[in-house]
């Protein structure tokens, strides 16, 4: 997951090299979590099929071919192909991984193999921009080796994923592969609106983080610095997860309407940090969007698996997947076409308003009808 972000302190030196706009930025960002929504909507079930561990080391192969092209990048095209490549890798990932260390807890061990498999994926997204800004900013090559490392750690990876038991029976004959599309279970829609709603919500905080941020960072702020853009980008995604490991202590039914109000108030900062043009702000937004991202995200993900019936469990949760990276994507591409008009403020702003709405809506209504989990 931390090979999916690695380029998001690079952007600014792409920009340099190739010359694009703000608005490509986020379209190259983009692409990347609609790759993510094609891989969980066609294949968003195969884990359930063929097994986790086989898509799991098909996943970490795709990764490495998006590191490649990124290494061996001359202009725009390898960048959004190497970026489709990482979100087919993520889209395998998010499913079946999660749904591997779910099966794999011991009895009564499921609430913290819940926080491994969100705390790895929300860890692993803000490990990337931390490693890529400090290899960047203080080593050599700061284009080539943010990926020459990655694919030594994926190669490690690929051992383990290799090493793992397999969880699901093999059943002959085997069913057939066909695309799934968005399976949500009658038994699970009452849960899953709400929470994917939620994380629609706090992935559209971490989009903003991600895809904007480094470039407020140096062309308002001033700081050019990559490794520092990086670790603002990292501090959202910490603070995720941190807020997925409280969850055990405020509990599921309210820890997802927290999540979403503490989020409007993260948010609310952010903008303020736009208007005052202030890094402290800035921060201060990530840290306390991202606790509420986190608390909102483990606990909808916590109550989906707790309510999808077992031989849909990996599908309904790349279902939940989908949801929160249609967050990451769309309006994150609408902050870039607004910055067109508004400038990178103004977008900002416009964003960080709608963000507010959705959350707090889906908070108040959580308040007043909390989901019976937990």
């Amino acid at each position: 997951m931390a090979g999916t972000t690695l380029p998001t302190p690079l952007y600014g030196l792409y920009r340099q090299q190739i010359g694009f706009s703000e608005l490509i930025v986020t379209v190259v960002f983009a692409v990347y979590a609609l790759g993510v929504i094609a891989a969980l909507l066609v294949a968003g079930d195969f884990s359930d099929v063929l097994g986790r561990r086989p898509v799991l080391l098909v996943a970490v192969g795709l990764s490495v071919l998006s590191a490649v092209c990124f290494l061996f990048e001359g202009g725009l095209p390898l960048l959004l192909v190497g970026r489709v490549l990482s979100g087919f890798a993520a889209g395998l990932f998010s499913g079946s991984a999660t749904a591997a260390v779910l099966e794999l807890a011991p009895a009564g061990q499921e609430g913290r193999a819940g926080f491994a498999a969100t705390a790895a994926n929300m860890g692993g997204l803000g490990c990337g921009p931390v490693l890529s800004g400090a290899l960047a900013q203080y080593a050599p090559w700061p284009l080539r080796l943010p990926f020459l490392v990655d694919i030594a750690l994926l190669v490690a990876a690929f051992a383990v994923a290799g090493a793992l038991p397999e969880t699901v029976a093999r059943r002959t004959p085997r069913p057939p592969l066909r695309p799934q599309g968005m399976v949500v279970p009658q038994q699970t829609r009452g849960a899953f609106v709400p929470a994917g709603l939620a994380a629609l919500a706090g992935f559209s905080l971490l989009g903003l983080f991600t895809a904007v941020t480094p470039s407020f960072v140096a062309q308002t702020l001033g700081v050019r610095n990559l490794a520092v853009s990086g670790a603002v980008v990292f501090s959202a995604f910490c603070a995720s997860t941190v807020g997925q490991s409280l969850m055990g202590r405020v509990g599921v039914r309210r820890a997802l309407p927290l999540g979403c109000l503490v989020l409007t108030l993260g948010m609310a900062l952010v903008a303020t940090s736009l208007l005052t043009v202030s890094l402290p702000v800035l921060v201060a937004g990530a840290v306390v969007g991202g606790l509420g991202q986190g608390l909102a995200f483990r606990a909808g993900l916590t109550t989906v698996s707790a309510v999808a019936p077992q031989e849909h469990r990996g599908a309904t949760i790349s279902a939940f997947f989908v949801v929160a990276y249609v967050g990451i994507s769309l309006p994150v591409v609408g902050v870039g076409a607004l910055t067109l008009a508004l400038g990178l403020r103004g977008a900002g702003l416009v964003f960080g308003g709608c963000v507010v709405l959705l959350s707090t809506g889906v908070g108040v209504f959580l308040v007043r009808r909390p989901l019976g989990t937990g």
